[in-house]
């Protein structure tokens, strides 16, 4: 047990030392000073009809920043503009927001609201998360909890920044997802033949899914920059990243998380099915494990979809607007937008179904003639 404490001692140590950095290293790119404030007053309200008869409201508001430069000092946002806005928020005195300074060319001081400051309420809301895991999982719950800080920090400070070093993401993906892997699966099952079969039987699932999704998002000739985010980001990555292999970087990190779940299942099945019964050949044990898993795969072939359609629910409603280039069900998925999420969906499900047979198959013939001890 004390060597289980180190452990986990000693990864929280390594996530404690890697934040800050990866915090620091986030406010050093920005040029412009971004900076939290509090709304005093609303000096000014008008409320404007667009011609789609969209109402906005624009306004000018007093605020006292409460961090940078501007901490306790006092300033004011000019929101009334004789331009058309395409949408607005409607802010009251006590708001915390983020705002936007620069200079003009005449040098004199210009602020623009950026958005709410919502940092309280998600750090709320992930504490709560955090708690309930625990008091659910208890050590399990606790070491899951790891394997996500982990998890979040190898996409950070590896997966992220070597794809905008212009690294391929397809290799870059499958690398990250690796490493991510192996935490997860350590962290959380320990060092035992349980993991060792897991990692394998992922790995491969994972291998099949690139490979699938890299010759379906060239058959559809996807560019990856259908998104909004991207086209955005184009205009920062100076040409050096490769949105095609995004997508399918992507599309692997996504798989990831509902592969481990299944592939862990099934061999924890097959574990146990040879420890209620011995002398059961591989293939008897396979056929048992497997009838489990299908049942598995049929809850989680929904969990997966249902995530992808929840997601891009606004694409969803594209099938009623009617309007061109939406005039019918193949002019909608043709669109690239409703196509990227189609074959990220299929793709990872192909990747999800076959890691059932892979890993009962594996586990299956690993434990053949021995009497096995489930993992608590």
């Amino acid at each position: 047990m004390r060597t289980k404490f180190t452990i986990i001692y000693a990864i929280g140590a390594v996530f404690l030392f890697l934040f800050p950095v990866f915090t620091d290293a986030a406010e050093d790119i920005s040029e412009e000073e971004i900076f939290d404030a509090k709304i005093l007053e609303i000096l000014e309200e008008k409320e404007t009809v667009r011609e789609d008869g969209v109402k906005t409201l624009q306004q000018n508001i007093r605020l006292k920043g409460e961090s940078g430069s501007w901490e306790e000092k006092e300033f004011t946002v000019y929101g009334i503009l004789e331009l058309e806005v395409v949408g607005s928020n409607a802010y009251k005195k006590g708001d915390k927001v983020l705002v936007n300074y620069a200079k003009d060319v005449r040098g004199n001081d210009v602020f623009y609201i950026v958005d709410y400051v919502r940092r309280g309420a998600l750090y709320l809301l992930a504490f709560i998360f955090s708690l309930v895991i625990i008091a659910i999982g208890k050590w399990k719950g606790l070491k899951a909890i790891l394997s996500l800080a982990v998890s979040f920090i190898i996409i950070m400070k590896f997966i992220v920044p070597r794809i905008l070093n212009g690294d391929n993401p397809v290799i870059i993906g499958v690398a990250g997802s690796f490493i991510i892997l192996v935490f997860i699966i350590y962290i959380t099952e320990g060092f035992n033949w349980k993991s060792h079969l897991g990692i394998v039987s992922i790995l491969t699932a994972l291998l099949i899914t690139s490979f699938i999704s890299t010759f379906f998002t060239s058959l559809t000739r996807l560019t990856g920059m259908a998104q909004e985010e991207t086209i955005f980001l184009a205009s920062f990555g100076q040409g050096v990243i490769n949105f095609n292999g995004l997508l399918l970087a992507a599309i692997l990190i996504g798989t990831l998380g509902v592969l481990d779940d299944v592939v862990i299942s099934q061999i924890e099945a097959v574990a146990q099915i040879k420890e209620a019964n011995p002398t059961l050949s591989p293939s008897k044990v396979f056929t048992h494990a497997f009838n489990i898993g299908k049942t598995h795969l049929g809850a989680l072939t929904n969990t997966l979809f249902l995530a992808y359609a929840g997601a891009a629910l606004p694409l969803l409603l594209l099938f009623g607007i009617k309007q061109p280039p939406f005039l019918s069900f193949s002019q909608v998925i043709n669109n690239e937008i409703v196509a990227t999420e189609i074959v990220r969906a299929f793709a990872g499900n192909i990747g999800l179904a076959l890691s059932v047979p892979i890993a009962t198959f594996l586990a299956a013939y690993y434990y053949k003639g021995s009497k096995v001890k489930p993992a608590k």
